[in-house]
């Protein structure tokens, strides 16, 4: 009779502590008993479903990439910044109902957007990370020829080199607002024509009747000048232009250097005989009065050479000495700036006065 073979049962009799406890050397005698791998779809059961699988689905939130200032899914506001606020909006009322819209062009992947009264700006349309997006010019003033509005000037915008980009906007009669044309005359000055059904009557983009009347009464009287022949078309072109700077159609001049970049000295220009009368006064005054104040302090001031344009000077140079030893005869420091002064601002050709003899 064969002999039965013994094989160790799979499951030992003995008491388990818990399901870790019935591994190899955990629980109480002999035989490998199931391990961890294997009691791991029990823990799950034992332990319960996950606080985390209760709580729902997790979303999953598609955005698209916004790496580097230049993307195309950013605010376009938000990533230009402009050196300065706008003008504020002058001109034809019936113009201003445009304030506050933007109107746009797509030409040779670039966008244009313009904005009246506010700015005009430039988008590259790419997905490249270091698309291009910048300001080509900030509302400024009018262009004005002939009495009438003719354009618009953007200027101020983003750096170009050593200056600023700016663009000119030309008004044009249309059946719908929009941007017509775009483009670039010259490197960094740029050209757009804006069609619009605001400028089609023949009177809708002329000055005088947008002034006040304050203006209006002052446009009256310098037309009566030039009628008169008291003032030449110069000074008439003038006395015009600073009218439109008060009204805020134009901004207001500069003050310009004394010298341009040359070091050539400019001379001044003065619109009436009065006003250069009254300048050659005063200077005649501070010129005393720094003579008055030097040789009190005993400090010499005579310039040792001769001038060449002692015949400007409707005055002699007296030929006085003092104990601080000047040289009496040539004229002094003080005279010359005076002479040079008065010289180059020729009383006779006072700029936009016709004198009459």
């Amino acid at each position: 009779m064969r002999a039965r073979a013994q094989f160790p049962a799979p499951w030992p009799h003995r008491q388990c502590r818990g399901p870790w406890t019935c591994a190899p050397g955990l629980g109480s005698g002999p035989g490998p008993g199931p391990g961890p791998v294997r009691l791991l779809p029990l823990l799950l059961l034992w332990l319960g479903p996950h606080p985390l699988t209760r709580a729902g689905k997790m979303k999953i939130v598609e955005e698209p990439n916004t790496f580097g200032l230049n993307n195309p899914f950013l605010p376009q506001t938000s990533r230009l910044q402009a050196k300065r606020d706008p003008s504020a909006a002058s001109g034809p009322a019936h113009l201003f109902r445009l304030s506050g819209k933007c109107f746009s062009l797509v030409e040779s992947m670039y966008k244009y957007e313009f904005c009246p009264f506010h700015n005009v700006t430039q988008h590259e349309q790419t997905f490249r990370w270091n698309a291009y997006s910048g300001i080509l010019g900030i509302w400024d003033e009018w262009e004005i020829f002939n009495n009438t509005f003719t354009g618009m000037w953007m200027r101020d915008g983003d750096s170009c080199g050593s200056k600023n980009r700016q663009t000119k906007v030309d008004l044009a009669c249309g059946k719908s607002h929009k941007l017509a044309q775009v483009s670039e005359p010259s490197t960094c000055v740029y050209s757009l024509t804006f069609e619009t059904p605001l400028v089609c009557h023949p009177h809708a983009l002329l000055v005088y009747p947008t002034l006040p009347e304050n203006l209006q009464q002052k446009w009256d009287k310098t037309e009566q000048s030039l009628a008169d022949e008291l003032i030449t078309p110069q000074g008439y072109d003038k006395l015009l232009k600073e009218i439109f700077e008060e009204a805020g159609y134009l901004k207001a001049s500069t003050e310009k250097e004394a010298t341009n970049p040359q070091g050539e000295v400019k001379s001044p220009e003065f619109e009436t005989l009065e006003k250069c009368n009254k300048e050659y006064e005063e200077l005649s005054k501070e010129l005393k009065r720094l003579k008055d104040l030097l040789t009190q302090n005993h400090i010499a001031y005579t310039k040792q050479r001769e001038s060449t344009r002692a015949e400007h000077l409707d005055y002699k140079t007296p030929a006085t000495s003092s104990r601080s030893g000047v040289v009496s005869g040539p004229r002094s420091i003080f005279e010359e700036m005076l002479a040079f002064k008065m010289t180059s601002c020729d009383c006779s050709q006072a700029k936009g006065l016709k004198i009459l003899h």
